[in-house]
This record gives C-alpha cells, sequence and structure tokens, in this order.
C-alpha cells in the first residue's frame, strides 16, 4: 500500500456483519493511500472490542448489524475511546438512519456507493476535525435546519433550541457558509464545497458578518452555536 508523502497512513477497523461486503472494503482501502486497515469486526461489539484492543484512528462502521448495531456501537466508542473518530458507511441515507448516528457522535456519514477517493477524503476530514459527509448528506442536513417542528433527527430526539429559519435576516447561502464557518472549513474549502469562487464566499461572509454584528470567525462559530444551526460533536 502506498502512502500520503509526509503523512502516517490512518489506521483504520472496518465494521459490518456482511462477510462479502466487509471482505470488500477492506480488500479496496488496502489498494488506497493513506489508509492502514488494522482490523475487521462483523458486529459492533466486535468493533467495540477491537477499538480498545487497536486503538485505530476511524472506524468505518455499518449501522445494520446484530448483537450492536452501528448508533449503539458509535455511542460507546466515541464516549469510551474519544481519540477514535466513526466514518459511518451504510446503505442507508434516511433520517432514521442519518440522525441517530450523527448524534451519537459519528463525524461522517457516507453511502456504500462512495469510492474510494471518497472513503480517502472523508476519513483524513475527519481527523484533522472537519466533517466526512457525501454531498448528499450534506444537502439532507441543510434542508433540515429550515425545517420547523420537532424531530431533528429522530422523532424521539427534540429539534435543537433555535429559530427554524435562517436568523437575523440571513439567506439560506449565507447561513449555510456559516454552518461551514462552524464545522471549521476554510474559504477554500467552502468555495469547493459549495461549487463556487472564494471571492463569492467572501462576499458572503461579509454580508453576514454586517447582519449579525460579528467580527471575526470565532465570534461566528460561538454565534452558529448559540442559534442551533450545529450540535457540538457526539451531542
Amino acid at each position: 500500500m502506498s502512502e500520503v508523502p509526509g503523512e502516517r497512513p490512518a489506521r483504520v477497523v472496518v465494521a459490518d456483519d456482511q462477510t462479502v461486503v466487509r471482505e470488500g472494503i477492506v480488500m479496496l482501502l488496502g489498494l488506497l493511500p493513506g489508509i492502514d486497515v488494522v482490523g475487521a469486526a462483523g458486529d459492533g461489539e466486535e468493533a467495540v472490542r477491537l477499538v480498545a484492543e487497536l486503538a485505530p484512528d476511524v472506524v468505518l462502521m455499518d449501522l445494520r448489524m446484530p448483537r450492536c448495531d452501528g448508533v449503539e456501537a458509535t455511542r460507546r466508542i466515541r464516549s469510551q475511546h474519544p481519540g477514535t473518530q466513526v466514518v459511518v458507511l451504510t446503505t442507508y441515507a434516511d433520517d432514521a438512519s442519518l440522525f441517530p448516528a450523527l448524534h451519537a457522535g459519528a463525524r461522517g456519514y457516507l453511502t456504500k456507493d462512495a469510492g474510494g477517493d471518497e472513503i480517502v477524503r472523508a476519513v483524513h476530514s475527519v481527523l484533522s476535525g472537519d466533517a466526512g459527509l457525501a454531498p448528499s448528506i450534506q444537502r439532507r442536513l441543510l434542508e433540515r435546519l429550515s425545517q420547523s417542528g420537532p424531530g431533528f433527527g429522530s422523532e424521539s430526539e427534540p429539534r435543537p433550541t433555535g429559530p427554524p429559519e435562517p436568523p437575523d435576516g440571513l439567506t439560506t447561502r449565507e447561513t449555510e457558509v456559516l454552518v461551514l464557518i462552524a464545522e471549521g472549513l476554510s474559504n477554500h474549502q467552502i468555495a469547493n464545497r459549495l461549487q463556487v469562487s472564494t471571492a463569492t464566499v467572501k462576499t458572503h461572509i461579509n454580508n453576514l458578518f454586517a447582519k449579525t454584528g460579528l467580527k471575526d470567525r470565532a465570534q461566528a462559530v460561538r454565534y452558529a452555536y448559540g442559534k442551533g444551526l450545529v450540535r457540538p460533536p457526539g451531542e
């Protein structure tokens, strides 16, 4: 396996209850740069055990597994082993799967049609403190930011306190930029994520700062959390 120059490969555990799928993911990851597969688990219980034994950087976690499902395994891993990040890799992209996994502490969420490059990006994104989300998942999260009523995540959990619409006269796009700032993305990364120019991102930032009275990115992060637009990891 080749390595990313100047970087230690990310140590990864794969958790999936389907043997053929699990072995296929392990084989694929073994061919990708910057990834070192150190273990494979057939259910959530085994995934938690391997994390305790191997202290991997990231677990690629399926959701629907026997004994202990991916959400519960994620919750236990993030609680007991906070140095290990979790990226969900699943067939399911519905709200009933997505939001409980994110609430449990997953920092990334991919569907199994993701390519190898996308998996590598997600792994290294969560290790650098960013979110590793598939574009379709990003759009779903942003849609939910402006939906009113309870059910942010699952029917059993209330929506975080905050207005259902973008606050302080912000446009939807300005709110999207604000959320990405709170996730730690740079202007260049935001431009790539939204498929706009860096100059356009700067314009949106200047406008949202003017509308909210914010002075810098640190204030923007506090503002986004205070308005309930983003949640702390694992909350």
